[in-house]
């Protein structure tokens, strides 16, 4: 998580939201990302998304390998819920919950609908008051322009 939150401040560095994420399996670091629709001109572009196609690259498949874990700096979205069944993702773990966007936890359960064909497990609140700064930081300074 660690490595996810120094990827968060580059996406702030960057004028992004601050959101990182990091794909390790086997205890390797297989694929990193953070948020950047603004720069790649591309609102798929979130953290969790750079990293999976990331380690996809790297790896030259579609799909994950077993037993990877995703870190990420803030609950995921639909989208990337998504796109985590899709890359057979097997556990995420996420700092700082999103009351209006959240999809596993916060606004929508998405994992408990029973409608998909993979299931991952989650769990919530790792170093989650570190990324609470960060995007509380990104956001005061964001108004005061």
């Amino acid at each position: 998580m660690q490595q996810a939150l120094l990827l968060a401040q580059q996406a702030a560095a960057c004028g992004e939201v601050p959101v990182g994420a990091v794909l390790v399996h086997d205890e390797q670091v297989i694929g990193s990302g953070f948020n950047q629709p603004i720069g790649l001109h591309d609102p798929t572009a979130h953290a969790e998304i750079c990293a999976i196609r990331d380690a996809c690259q790297q790896l030259q498949n579609y799909r994950l390998p077993l037993n990877t874990t995703l870190y990420v700096t803030l609950e995921p979205c639909t989208q990337c819920v998504g796109a985590l069944i899709h890359a057979r993702i097997q556990h995420v773990v996420f700092a700082a919950t999103e009351p209006r966007a959240g999809s596993l936890i916060s606004a929508r359960q998405l994992m408990q609908s029973g409608f998909y064909n993979h299931f991952f497990s989650f769990e919530g609140g790792v170093l989650a008051e570190q990324s609470q700064i960060i995007l509380k930081q990104f956001f005061a300074a964001r108004r005061q322009k």
